[in-house]
C-alpha cells in the first residue's frame, strides 16, 4: 500500500520477543528462536505464508530470559521494529529451534494487544516513514545504523534507548556515545596488536563479537619481518661461501614459497639448521700440560698410555696452532674406564663433550644423514650433535664402535670412513646439508671390547691404544680412590659410619670378583653399603667389627670376612 506519506506496513503485526538483541531500521539481524511462542510465530506465519506481507513481522525487545520464559506475557516495550524475514533456517541439535535473519524496515509503537496465543499479535503505529532508509539520500544514515546494529549484547540498553528516539536529533544524541566508545575500542585493539598479535583474534571476538577485521596486510608484513630477520642471521653466521651461497639462494626461494605449501616448513627448518651450526665458533684449549696432568691423575689410576698421549697432544698443540684433531681409538674389555677417560680428556683440554653410541645402528643414515626429498628427513648424529654442543671442536666420543650393524639401508662402518679420516673430514659432507663442514678440529675418541668386528678400512683411520686390564693392586687403590667414597656418598653413608679396610678390599678382589674392570667390584661395594644403610636406619649401635658379605663358594673352612669396621652413631 502506497500513499503521500510512502510505504506503511500492516497495521495488525505478529511480534516476535527478542532477548538477544534490538533491531533498529536499515540493520540486519540474525536471532536464535527457541521459546513457545517464537517457535509459533515461525511455523504458523513465516513458513506457512505465500505473500510478501507474511514475511512483515515486529520485533519487540524482551528482558526476560527465553529459558524461563513462562505462559504469562511479559510486559512489552512500547517501541519496537518492523522487519522482513530473509532467511528462516530450523535444526533439531541441541533441542529444537530456528535462526531467523530479519532485515529492520521502520519503528512502530504499540496500540493494543489483540491476542497472546499461540503468538502475540498487535495493533500498531507506524512511526517512521519507510521510504527514508531505502532512498540515495539517507544512504549514509542506513549505514550508520547498520553499524549500531552489530553492536554486542554489553550495549543492550544503549540501544533500546537509541530504538526509543524517534527523533533524528534525539536519535543523534544516543547514538554518539555509542560511537565513540567503539572507535575508542578500535584504536586500543590497534595497540594491542602489536603488543600480542598472536591472541589478536581471540581479542578481537571477545571485545567486539561478529566484527572481523582484515589483518593481511599486517601479516604479509610479519612475514616480511621474519624473513629480513632470517637474511640477519644468514649473514652474521659466519659461514664459507659456499654454504652462504646455498643459503641465499633457499631465503630467496622461501621468500616467493606461500606458507600453505609444504616446502616451507622444510626450506624453513633447512635454514634454521644452517644457522645454528658453529661454522666459526670454537672453544679455547687448555694448555697447560702441568695441570692437565694433575687433573688426569685425579681422575684416573693407571692408564699411562693413555694420559702420555692426551699429554703428547696438548705439546704440539702448543708448538702449533693449526694441528688437526686426532682420531683415537681405545680398545679394552669392558669396565676399565674407556668412556669416563675420555670425558676426562674433554674436561682436561676445556673442551664440549658429546657421546654418539653407535651399539645396534645399522643405517648410514644415522652418520651421514637423510636426503630432503624424503618426508621427514633430518641431519646425521655427527651435524647433530655439532648443533648440540654449539662448537665446531668438541670432543666426540663414539662408543662401541666395533658394534655397528649392517643392513638393507646401507654400512655405517662406511660412513664413518669420511667422518675418521684426517685428511677427508675437513669437507665432510651431510646428505640433509648438501654442503661441506669442517671436522678437522674435533677430536674423535671411539671405544671398542676388540678390533676382531672392526672393518679393516675404518681400524686402519683409528689411533688404537690397548687398554689393558687392572691388576689386583691396581684395583686396591682404584676401591679406595674412587669407588668406596663415590659409594658412600650415593647411600648417605659417612667414611665414621663405614671402613673397609685394604685387606678386605683385597679379598673381595680375590674372592667375589673375577674380571677386568672394576663394575663388579663396585656393585660388591654397594652391596656393602647398603647393609650398613639399613643399620644405620635401624638405629643399631656397633661398636665391633661385624660380618656383613656372605660367604663365597671360593672360601674354604667356613670362613667369612669380619674385617669391615661398623660404627654407627
Amino acid at each position: 500500500m502506497t500513499s503521500d506519506g510512502g510505504i506503511k506496513i500492516p497495521s495488525r503485526l505478529p511480534l516476535l520477543l527478542s532477548h538477544e538483541g534490538v533491531l533498529l531500521p536499515g540493520s540486519t539481524v540474525r536471532f536464535s528462536v527457541d521459546s513457545p511462542r517464537n517457535m509459533q510465530l515461525v511455523s504458523q506465519r513465516l513458513l506457512r505464508g505465500t505473500s510478501l506481507k507474511s514475511t512483515i513481522i515486529g520485533v519487540i525487545p524482551n528482558t526476560r530470559d527465553p529459558e524461563h520464559d513462562t505462559d504469562d506475557l511479559p510486559t512489552l516495550h512500547k517501541i519496537g521494529t518492523a522487519g522482513i524475514a530473509v532467511q528462516v533456517v530450523g535444526s533439531n541439535w541441541p533441542k529444537p529451534h530456528y535462526s531467523l535473519l530479519i532485515t529492520g524496515l521502520c519503528r512502530f509503537r504499540v496500540s493494543s494487544l489483540l491476542k497472546e496465543r499461540p503468538f502475540v499479535l498487535a495493533e500498531v503505529e507506524q512511526l517512521d516513514k519507510l521510504d527514508q532508509y531505502t532512498t540515495p539520500a539517507t544512504e549514509g544514515a542506513a549505514a550508520e545504523d547498520e553499524e549500531l546494529g552489530e553492536l554486542s549484547k554489553k550495549f543492550y540498553q544503549a540501544a533500546v534507548q537509541v530504538l526509543d528516539a524517534v527523533s533524528l536529533e534525539e536519535r543523534f544524541k544516543k547514538a554518539l556515545p555509542m560511537l565513540t566508545k567503539q572507535i575508542e575500542g578500535l584504536k586500543l585493539l590497534q595497540k594491542t596488536r602489536k603488543m600480542n598479535p598472536d591472541n589478536e583474534k581471540r581479542v578481537t571476538n571477545k571485545m567486539f563479537p561478529g566484527r572481523q577485521f582484515n589483518l593481511d596486510g599486517e601479516d604479509e608484513e610479519e612475514d616480511g619481518d621474519d624473513a629480513v630477520a632470517l637474511e640477519k642471521k644468514v649473514h652474521g653466521a659466519n659461514m664459507p661461501d659456499a654454504a652462504l651461497r646455498v643459503c641465499l639462494k633457499e631465503l630467496k626461494r622461501l621468500k616467493k614459497m606461500p606458507q600453505s605449501m609444504p616446502e616451507y616448513a622444510l626450506t624453513r627448518n633447512y635454514l634454521d639448521l644452517m644457522v645454528e651450526l658453529p661454522w666459526s665458533k670454537s672453544t679455547k684449549d687448555c694448555l697447560d700440560i702441568r695441570a692437565a696432568r694433575t687433573l688426569l691423575d685425579n681422575d684416573h689410576y693407571a692408564m699411562d698410555k693413555l694420559k702420555r698421549r692426551v699429554l703428547e697432544y696438548l705439546a704440539v698443540r702448543q708448538l702449533k696452532t693449526s694441528l688437526k684433531g686426532p682420531i683415537l681409538c681405545f680398545v679394552g674389555p669392558p669396565g676399565v674406564g674407556k668412556t669416563s677417560v675420555g670425558r676426562s680428556i674433554a674436561r682436561t683440554l676445556g673442551r664440549e663433550f658429546h657421546r654418539i653410541a653407535l651399539g645396534g645402528v645399522c643405517d648410514q643414515s644415522d652418520i651421514r644423514g637423510h636426503r630432503r626429498t624424503y618426508v621427514g628427513s633430518m641431519p646425521g648424529r655427527i651435524i647433530n650433535g655439532l648443533k648440540t654442543v654449539g662448537v665446531n671442536n668438541p670432543v666426540f666420543l663414539l662408543d662401541e664402535v666395533d658394534k655397528l650393524g649392517k643392513s638393507l639401508q646401507g654400512d655405517p662402518a662406511a660412513a664413518l670412513l669420511e667422518v675418521l679420516d684426517p685428511e677427508q673430514n675437513h669437507s665432510f659432507t651431510d646428505h640433509y646439508l648438501n654442503v661441506a663442514f669442517d671436522l678437522s678440529q674435533v677430536l674423535f675418541i671411539a671405544t671398542a671390547n676388540t678390533t676382531a668386528t672392526i672393518p679393516p678400512a675404518l681400524l686402519d683411520r683409528m689411533e688404537v691404544l690397548q687398554v689393558p686390564g687392572y691388576t689386583q693392586e691396581e684395583r686396591v687403590e682404584i676401591a679406595h680412590r674412587h669407588l668406596i667414597p663415590n659409594q658412600l656418598e650415593q647411600h648417605g653413608l659417612t667414611p665414621q659410619q663405614l671402613h673397609i679396610p685394604q685387606e678386605t678390599t683385597q679379598d673381595i678382589i680375590s674372592r667375589y670378583t673375577r674380571e677386568a674392570g672394576v663394575r663388579s667390584l663396585e656393585r660388591k661395594i654397594g652391596a656393602i653399603c647398603r647393609a650398613v644403610a639399613v643399620k644405620v636406619a635401624e638405629g643399631h649401635r656397633v661398636t665391633k667389627t661385624e660380618d656383613l658379605i656372605p660367604e663365597s663358594p671360593t672360601q674354604q673352612g667356613g670362613k667369612t670376612l669380619s674385617s669391615l669396621s661398623l660404627c654407627v652413631d
